[in-house]
C-alpha cells in the first residue's frame, strides 16, 4: 500500500491534474507537492548582470513557487504538504523521493527523513525536436527512480 506520495508541481495545468489524480487515486496516502526552482531558468547569467540580480531572481522565483504550490493544493480537497527546493528538476525530484532532507533543514536535525513510496508527475507529451532540445523531466525520473512512478498525461 502506498503511504507517502511525492507529486512534482511546475505550474502547468498538467501538473495540477497530476496532483488531483494522486489525491483521488490514493485517498489515504500522505501527499507532498514539490516545486523545484531551476537555476537554469535565471536569465541573469553567471555574472548576475548587476549587483543583487541573483538575489532578486531567487526571491521572484521563490514567490512564484509559493503561488504555484498554493494554487495547486487549493484545487485538492484534502491536506497536502508542500516543499520547495532549488536544483535541476530531474535530480532534485529523485533526491527528494529518496528521502533527502529539505535544504532548509539544519544538518544537525535529528528528524528521520523517510523516502517516498511513489512519485507522480505530469508529462506534457512533447515529441520530436522539442523533446530532444528541452529534455524530459518525466522520462529522466521514470528511468532513474528507485520507487514506482506514475506519469499523468
Amino acid at each position: 500500500m502506498t503511504k507517502r506520495i511525492l507529486v512534482a508541481i511546475d505550474g502547468s495545468e498538467e501538473a495540477a491534474e497530476a496532483l488531483r489524480f494522486a489525491a483521488e487515486e490514493w485517498p489515504d496516502a500522505d501527499l507532498t507537492a514539490l516545486h523545484v526552482i531551476n537555476p537554469a531558468d535565471s536569465t541573469t547569467g553567471v555574472d548576475g548582470g548587476f549587483p543583487g540580480a541573483v538575489d532578486q531572481w531567487y526571491d521572484s522565483a521563490r514567490t512564484r513557487g509559493e503561488r504555484i504550490l498554493a494554487d495547486a493544493t487549493e484545487a485538492v480537497d484534502r491536506e497536502v504538504e508542500t516543499r520547495m527546493e532549488v536544483g535541476r528538476p530531474t535530480t532534485t525530484i529523485l533526491d527528494v523521493a529518496e528521502g533527502e532532507k529539505a535544504s532548509d533543514e539544519s544538518e544537525e536535525s535529528d528528524e528521520d527523513v523517510q523516502p517516498f513510496d511513489h512519485v507522480v508527475l505530469a508529462s506534457r507529451g512533447r515529441t520530436g525536436l522539442s523533446r530532444v532540445v528541452l529534455g524530459s523531466v518525466a522520462e529522466g525520473v521514470v528511468r532513474r527512480a528507485q520507487v514506482p512512478v506514475t506519469v499523468v498525461r
